[in-house]
Formats: C-alpha cells, structure tokens, sequence
C-alpha cells in the first residue's frame, strides 16, 4: 500500500470531516477507532441503539466513467442513515470504508468531502474511516465505497408493523430520481442503446451520466421532524430502495394488512419514462427495481395526513398521499374488482413476512 499516499488523502480529507464533528466526539482522525461519547444518551428513557451499513452499487461505474466522484458520498449517506431513520432513530455517527486499485488522495478526498457534505447535512459525525488499496484485484482508477452508521431511539417509540391500523394513509414523498439502487438494469439499457452519458438529453437539460449521477436526496431531517411533530399518529416508515415501492412497503404492514396504492397520486420524474420508453421495458419491470419517483413514504392515522403534509412541507418536501391500509381481504378485492392478477399483489418482501401491497392506476405522462 503507498502510505504516503494514503496520508496525502488523509490530510486533504480531514477539513471537510472535521466539519461533522461535535463535542460529543472524542477523538479526531488517525485514530484505530472513532469514540462517540454516550452519555449524550443520559436523557433517553430507555434508548435503543440503531446501526445500518450498505454501498453505494454499481452506480459508481458511472461516477468513474464521468469522473464524478463528489455526489456518491450523498448516495452512501442515504442509504445508510435513511435506513435507520426508518426505524424512528436519530441517526449519530458514522465510518465509511473505501477500497480501491490504487489511492489517488484528490479522488478519495473528493469521495470523503461528498459523505462528509451529506454528514453534515444530516446532522451526523464521521468519526472514522478506512481507505485500502487493493492492485491485482482492482484496476488502478476502480474503487468501492461502503458504510455503516448508528442511530438511537427510545424503545416505546420504535416505529414498526405494530404501529400500522387498517384505515392509516400512506404518503408519498418525492425522489430526486433513481436514487442508489438498480443501476445494474440502467446501465445495460445504456449499453444496448450505445449511449454515450455525454450524450446531452433534452428531456433531463443536461446530460445523461449527469441525470444518473443526481444524488440520493437526504429525508432524515424531515422524517424526525415529522415523527415529532405527529408523535403517535406516525405509524411507520418505508425507505423506498432495491424491491421498489410495493416491496418496501409491504415491510412495514403486518400481516392480515395491505396497501392499496395508486400509481397515478404522484409524478413520476422524465428519468423513468426514458427508460421505459428507449429501453422498451415493461413498467412492471422497472418497479420492482426502481423507486419510480417516491424515495421513502410514511404511514400515518388519517387524522394526522394534513397536519404530515404540511411538516414535510415545510422541510422542502414534495408529498402526497398514495394509499390506503385496508385488510388483504379488501387487497384481494380490489385487485379482483380491476382485474389484477393476483401474483401482482407483493408481500412476504426481504424475508420479511409482512402485509400485501397492489399498485393500481397508471403513471401520470
């Protein structure tokens, strides 16, 4: 491994992550560990630890390509630190671990400033990290990058199944495009249309790569702002990523449930149509990978749909109500009333052994 190159990107990372760093941290860079103090948890009643690690995919074939590499830390951040706001947790901190042919220390600090940006914007600490060379394994400019974070909630406020009841609305807030997931599919659209992602689209006014490369959008602060202003009447929380929509939804129902969404309650983004339309897949396709234009959606008592709207409003989110909880008995029916086959209705998603959801309507044009 080149140590001093490692070092050189250590120094020119450490500004951007020093900016993530609160008084509850002990220790800075360098160190064999990051130290969190916990008696910032004092307060809790009976606080409940929350911890979520993923990667970005095969999105970053497209940062390399373009050479792109600052948006991908938002995308690591989203995924990780959304996963555990999902729960009800405050997220706290977070390591990052990148590997790669060869350290160039512009690039990796590039890729550090983008999760620390996103750090940052999401109110939690980097505290730590891991850069690794791998030659022979990796091609010299080739890299990954993954992460892991924790978070904290107080264990009467987990939100979960048991929280969800037959009559809650589900509500729809907007993606800012693909997102982190599915980019397998994409890029072999890309290729069997030899596009290039220089290729300017009018539909997008910029270009492909640069559309693909748009950032996972960051819902923690308006979700715990949500949570505090609903209290009770948030019911539970669906991070809208591999699966798409239907799947990660039927998570958060418990069985006996289900969701009646229709596709025509939310814009779907000019992305998803150029891949529906160009790469001539079925739109059935395409949402059992993508999150089509909803990034996460929260189920709420009825009551509370207006006072949410108007939360997530205010935190620069564009939402709607999508759904319904009902039985699976009215699941069943409506897809029997609109003629649905039944093999549509997703449940049982991600190993989890959850409710039913049935997506009906088209997609606005």
């Amino acid at each position: 491994m080149d140590t001093a190159a490692a070092d050189r990107a250590l120094e020119l990372m450490r500004s951007s992550v020093r900016a993530t760093l609160g008084p509850e941290v002990v220790a800075g860079l360098g160190g064999f560990a990051g130290l969190w103090d916990a008696t910032r948890l004092k307060d809790y009643r009976h606080p409940v630890l929350a911890t979520s690690t993923d990667g970005v995919g095969t999105k970053l074939a497209i940062a390399q390509a373009m050479d792109i590499h600052e948006t991908v830390g938002y995308d690591l951040v989203g995924m990780v630190v959304d996963d555990i706001v999902a729960t009800g947790a405050k997220p706290l901190f977070m390591t990052d671990y990148i590997a790669t042919g060869k350290i160039d220390p512009a690039k990796i600090a590039r890729l550090v400033g983008g999760v620390a940006a996103a750090c940052a914007a999401t109110g939690v600490a980097l505290i730590g990290g891991e850069t690794a060379e791998h030659p022979g394994v990796m091609r010299a400019e080739e890299y990954d990058i993954a992460g892991a974070a924790v978070g904290v909630v107080e264990r009467d406020e987990i939100l979960g199944p048991g929280r969800v009841t037959q009559g809650d609305v589900v509500v729809g807030l907007a993606s800012s495009g693909l997102h982190s997931n599915g980019f397998s599919l994409v890029r072999a659209v890309v290729r069997d249309l030899a596009w290039d992602y220089a290729r300017h689209v009018p539909e997008f006014g910029r270009t492909l790569g640069e559309e693909l490369l748009e950032p996972t959008r960051l819902y923690a602060n308006s979700v715990l702002a949500l949570a505090g202003a609903l209290g009770g009447g948030l019911h539970g929380i669906a991070h809208v990523t591999g699966g798409g929509l239907a799947a990660n939804l039927a998570r958060v129902l418990p069985p006996g449930l289900g969701a009646v969404v229709s596709r025509a309650s939310w814009p779907v983004p000019a992305v998803f149509h150029l891949l529906h339309d160009a790469g001539r897949l079925p739109w059935a396709d395409l949402e059992r990978a993508l999150n089509m234009g909803v990034g996460m959606a929260v189920v709420v008592a009825a009551e509370a749909v207006q006072p949410a709207l108007a939360t997530l409003a205010a935190g620069g989110e564009q939402a709607a109500p999508i759904g319904r909880v009902v039985t699976v008995a009215d699941v069943r029916a409506a897809a029997a009333e609109r003629r649905i086959p039944a093999e549509e209705l997703v449940s049982g998603a991600k190993g989890v052994a959850g409710g039913a959801v049935l997506l009906t309507d088209s997609y606005q044009e």
